[in-house]
């Protein structure tokens, strides 16, 4: 009777901790819905010391439209000599979660972060991958050495070198949106039935908190878009303007901006109607969005003046990339253009460029605006920054 008494006491405190546990990771998780921030909580719950204590774990996302599962996030150590000094710094600085989660940028620097987000498994071809089947069943799959042999040839084993490890699925509403994947490579430390359990509890919670990241994402989104486009809109062109300028100012960086007009517009609205406006419009956001770098800002200024903001480009990058835009708009298969006095659609553009050209959002975007103008007195149809 003490036994089953001593027993039960056991179960009780074991329960009580990963209780414990479950409830800190999710009241991290309630802080914030920007999304990268909500996998490096949930990742530093699955390798925490606090937490389940796995030595690494990675994220990952099925992206339905490409029909892939792709990496978003991994943290953990590269080697066993990382390992063992970060485990040390943590139990010297006594850190808690709190101070873990607080230092989510440092995850994006790691190889292992690097090398996880690298990576990419069709979902299309045949496949007999554990992903791939972790996926489709929907369960948790867990592999220890003897079975990892019937996947030597995997890309995620060769990837990950595991001598075991735990696979569980991401859902929301009973689909499969991602999966975490955690080992101990290097306590080599066995998965428990326990271990997979806590991770499965995990998984449910953080499935439902990435989809309402998501959810607030596309709205966020939404209401920083212009409606015709899908371009960002004025509102948030001035936001990020001011953002940028000012991480410009703090890194000494330069900062260019583009802005667009599309010529003798007018006149094609005049021949042809507003309706066939509209068209040319969301063709002419389409064909600037295409030929912009991922870490420009394409705006709608507003009619037919479109805005892109150019982070970390001298007035001399911005000048190739102005141009480049302006003879793909030339070249450019414009519906209906044959109405316009060239037969064919064109854009006048302007630059300025920080610190050159003024220091503030508004001096930047009259200067602009002046040498969009001195585009349009020369001719149309060219780039002016001087």
């Amino acid at each position: 009777m003490i036994e089953e008494i001593e027993r039960l006491k056991k179960e009780l405190e074991r329960t009580k901790y990963e209780l414990g546990i479950l409830y800190e990771i999710s009241n991290a998780m309630r802080t914030t819905l920007k999304l990268d921030e909500i996998l490096y909580i949930i990742l530093t719950g699955v390798t925490a010391h606090l937490g389940l204590g796995f030595n690494r774990a990675a994220l990952f996302f099925v992206n339905e439209k490409e029909k892939i599962i792709e990496g978003k996030l991994g943290v953990g150590p590269e080697t066993a000599e990382d390992a063992d000094r970060v485990w040390t710094q943590i139990e010297e600085e006594k850190k808690n979660m709190d101070d873990l989660i607080s230092v989510s940028g440092f995850a994006a620097e790691t190889g292992f972060n690097k090398q996880i987000c690298h990576f990419k498994l069709s979902l299309e071809e045949p496949s007999d991958g554990f992903i791939a089947l972790c996926v489709f069943d929907g369960m948790p799959l867990h592999l220890t050495k003897e079975a990892l042999q019937k996947y030597a040839h995997d890309p995620t084993i060769q990837l990950l070198k595991s001598n075991e490890l735990v696979v569980v699925p991401l859902k929301s509403k009973d689909k499969v949106n991602g999966l975490i994947l955690a080992d101990n490579f290097v306590t080599k430390k066995p998965i428990t039935k326990e271990d997979i359990r806590m991770l499965t509890m995990l998984a449910n919670q953080a499935g439902l908190a990435i989809e309402n990241s998501q959810l607030y994402e596309k709205t966020v989104i939404r209401s920083h878009s212009d409606y015709l486009t899908s371009l960002w809109n004025h509102g948030y062109f001035q936001f990020m303007l001011q953002a940028e300028l000012e991480k410009a100012k703090a890194a000494s960086s330069p900062l260019s901006l583009l802005m667009l007009d599309i010529d003798d517009f007018k006149i094609h609205n005049d021949a042809l109607g507003h309706q066939i406006g509209d068209n040319i419009l969301k063709e002419f956001a389409l064909a600037i969005r295409n030929q912009s770098r991922k870490m420009d800002y394409v705006c709608r200024y507003g009619g037919e003046e479109f805005t892109i903001i150019l982070p970390h480009a001298e007035k001399k990058e911005a000048f190739l990339i102005a141009e480049r835009l302006r003879l793909d708009i030339e070249k450019y298969p414009f519906s209906k253009e044959t109405v316009l006095p060239n037969k064919k659609l064109t854009a006048s553009l302007g630059i300025a460029s920080f610190p050159e050209n003024g220091s503030s959002c508004a001096e930047l975007i009259s200067f602009c605006d002046k040498m969009l103008y001195q585009a349009k007195h020369k001719g149309k149809n060219i780039t002016c920054c001087y």
